[in-house]
C-alpha cells in the first residue's frame, strides 16, 4: 500500500506535465524585456507579443526589467518557472555573455532559444564634410594612417561598439573608440564632424540619412535593407562576411519548458510575424526578418556566443 502511495507520488507531475503543456496557456503570459522602455527590443517586443496574445486568446504583458546590462531581467527568466508563462525578449543575450564574467545564469543551460523576431542590420555613417563617398575610402583612410581615425558608439559593449570593431577587425584597420552613454550622441557627434564614423542602427541614422546629414558607406549584412536600398552592404564593399554583426531580437523560455510549449510558441509567433500590420510596423524599425526554426535558431544563437566571446577576446574589450 505504501509503495503504491509513494509510486503514485512520484509520478503525478509527470503525468500532469504533457496536460498542463497541452492546455498552454491558460493565462496571461508575462513577456520580459530587460531593457528600457523604447529601447529595440521593448518596441518590437510589444509590437509582435500583442498579436502572438490575439492568436493565443490570452493576455501577453511586457515588462520592463532594465539594469546591469540587460543581465537582471534575463536572470529573472532563466529562474522562473519552466511552464511557458514566463518568456524573454532581448537583442543582447550572446554579447552579454561575452561581456560579463561572472553572470547569475547560465546562458547556454538555463535558456532555450525560441525564435527570432527579426535582424536590425547596422549601418556604417559618416559626415559629408568627411568626404568619404564609400567604405573603402574609410578603409583606405585608416589604412594610411594607422590609428587616426575614430569612431563612436553608444557604449563599451553596445551593438554599435561590437559591429564597429568587427568592421574594424575585416577590414584591417585601427581606429580610436569614442563610447557615448546612448546612441543619440554618439550620432551626433559624428554629424558635428568631432569623429570619423559610427556604425549604428537604422533608427537613430536612416532620418539623417535622408536629409543629408550623414552619408551611409555600408550595412552590416548578408543583402541590401528595405529601408537603405541603395545602400551596399559591407561584402559587396569587398569585405568577408566575417564584417557583418548580427543584431537580432530573440524569445527565450526557461530550460526545462515542455517542448510542446516551445514549439506552439514558436508556431504562433512565426504567424504573427507573417500578418500584414506587423511586417509593415517591423519594416518601419528597420528590421528584417529572420525565419528560423527553433533548433536553427538554437543553433545560430550557439555560434552567436562563440563569435562574441572570440571578438572581446580579439579586440581586447574589458569584460566586467
Amino acid at each position: 500500500m505504501l509503495r503504491a502511495l509513494i509510486a503514485a507520488l512520484l509520478s503525478a507531475p509527470l503525468a500532469l506535465g504533457p496536460a498542463a503543456a497541452q492546455d498552454w496557456p491558460s493565462r496571461q503570459i508575462n513577456a520580459i524585456v530587460p531593457l528600457g522602455a523604447g529601447s529595440a527590443s521593448d518596441i518590437i517586443a510589444r509590437v509582435v507579443m500583442e498579436q502572438v496574445g490575439k492568436q493565443l486568446g490570452q493576455n501577453v504583458i511586457v515588462e520592463n526589467r532594465p539594469g546591469a546590462g540587460g543581465t537582471i531581467g534575463a536572470n529573472m527568466v532563466a529562474k522562473a518557472a519552466p511552464d511557458g508563462y514566463t518568456v524573454l525578449v532581448y537583442g543582447a543575450l550572446a554579447s552579454a555573455h561575452a561581456l560579463y564574467s561572472k553572470l547569475p545564469y547560465d546562458t547556454l543551460n538555463d535558456l532555450v532559444p525560441v525564435i527570432s523576431l527579426g535582424q536590425q542590420p547596422l549601418v556604417i555613417v559618416s559626415a559629408p564634410a568627411k568626404g568619404y563617398k564609400t567604405l573603402g575610402d574609410l578603409i583606405a583612410a585608416g589604412k594610411a594612417k594607422p590609428g587616426a581615425l575614430n569612431y563612436t558608439t553608444a557604449g563599451v559593449g553596445s551593438a554599435s561598439h561590437f559591429g564597429a570593431e568587427r568592421l574594424r577587425a575585416s577590414a584591417g584597420f585601427e581606429a580610436q573608440h569614442i563610447p557615448f552613454k546612448g546612441a543619440s550622441e554618439a550620432v551626433t557627434d559624428v554629424i558635428a564632424g568631432r569623429s570619423d564614423f559610427s556604425v549604428q542602427l537604422t533608427s537613430t541614422t536612416v532620418p539623417q540619412i535622408r536629409e543629408g546629414a550623414l552619408t551611409a558607406l555600408a550595412v552590416s549584412a548578408h543583402k541590401r535593407i528595405a529601408l537603405l536600398p541603395d545602400v551596399p552592404t559591407t561584402i559587396e564593399a569587398g569585405l568577408s562576411a566575417e564584417s557583418v554583426y548580427p543584431f537580432y531580437t530573440g524569445v527565450y523560455l526557461p530550460a526545462k519548458t515542455p517542448h510542446e510549449i516551445i514549439e506552439k510558441l514558436h508556431r504562433e509567433t512565426m504567424k504573427a510575424l507573417e500578418e500584414p500590420a506587423v511586417k509593415a510596423r517591423l519594416v518601419t524599425l528597420g528590421v528584417e526578418p529572420l525565419p528560423l526554426s527553433q533548433a536553427d535558431f538554437a543553433k545560430f544563437v550557439r555560434d552567436d556566443i562563440e563569435a562574441n566571446v572570440a571578438l572581446v577576446k580579439a579586440a581586447k574589450i574589458p569584460t566586467q
